[in-house]
């Protein structure tokens, strides 16, 4: 019909020059045809949008989140069904000083909890170890991911564990919790600021900036890395951050879609060990801001 149309508009205009100095005009119903496609095609809104860090690590956790959402909802398993959102955090952009010093773990989730809170993204992945005590109101975290191994990993080219580096040795960790273990029992090593993600740590320590350093054994093994790890520690070497290897999946807390697709994905094996860690660490913040001497939260 599209070209028949063409012909007869064509003929009826032969005594035009106008229309005979441009006869490829002929062709433009088609391409606006397509064009009208390939719009409708990019308009198609997002059933969810997932709203993470841009690390590899984050990235890789987001990508798990997506695949589970996909095969637990045959809706979200359409293309262009769920987007995944790129969120740089104040912790991502600071990397010359402490976390301690420019405001703590909630660096890493500030500006994604804006995004929720906004509308700009539906969900928020996180690493539940970076993830405050205190949620941001109007928020939950109602889905926990299946906990990976929670130690800590030792990583190091020339010893094979922390005993074994001679004094003065240089290990790279931004972890209160790490440092104040490791000179602990290691006084006469020396530990310090060691920011990044994985691989930029890992690059830096192949380039001699530090000695050794640790991560944790969790975002190495959701990496496909887990062989640059020189040693795993135990608990008793290395007692574990609150929550380390759990994955939080959060929504806005008015927002029963949400919840009601990620109800599907909880671990809650994972949740209530996870709530159980996380209820010890808001008496330690208690503790914290009253002074009492020894406590350190990281």
């Amino acid at each position: 019909m599209v070209s028949l149309r063409c012909t007869t508009a064509h003929h009826s205009l032969l005594g035009s020059p106008t229309c005979l100095a441009r006869p490829r005009r002929r062709a433009c119903p088609v391409v606006r045809a397509a064009v009208a496609v390939e719009a409708g095609a990019q308009a198609k809104v997002s059933l969810i949008r997932i709203g993470t860090r841009g690390s590899p690590l984050a990235l890789a956790q987001a990508h798990e989140t997506r695949e589970k959402l996909k095969a637990t909802h045959s809706e979200l398993a359409e293309e262009r069904a769920i987007e995944i959102v790129i969120i740089k955090t104040t912790g991502d952009m600071i990397l010359d000083k402490p976390l301690a010093d420019i405001g703590g773990k909630g660096l890493f989730t500030k500006e994604i909890d804006d995004a929720l809170l906004q509308g700009r993204i539906d969900i928020a992945v996180h690493s539940m170890k970076d993830v405050p005590t205190y949620l941001p109101e109007g928020t939950i975290l109602p889905c926990n991911l299946p906990r990976e191994d929670v130690r800590d990993a030792f990583i190091c080219l020339t010893a094979n564990s922390l005993a074994e580096l001679p004094a003065g040795s240089v290990i790279g960790s931004a972890s209160l919790r790490r440092q104040s273990q490791i000179l602990y029992r290691y006084p006469s090593l020396k530990v310090v600021n060691f920011r990044g993600n994985v691989q930029t740590r890992l690059r830096k320590l192949k380039e001699g900036d530090v000695s050794a350093t640790l991560l944790a054994l969790a975002g190495l093994r959701r990496l496909n890395m887990a062989e640059n790890a020189t040693a795993v520690l135990s608990v008793e070497e290395m007692l574990p951050a609150v929550a380390q290897g759990a994955i939080g999946i959060a929504c806005r807390s008015n927002d029963d879609k949400m919840m009601e697709y990620l109800s599907a994905l909880n671990h809650e094996d994972t949740r209530l060990a996870v709530a159980c860690e996380r209820e010890f660490l808001a008496v330690l913040d208690v503790l914290l801001e009253k002074g009492v001497p020894g406590v350190v939260v990281s």
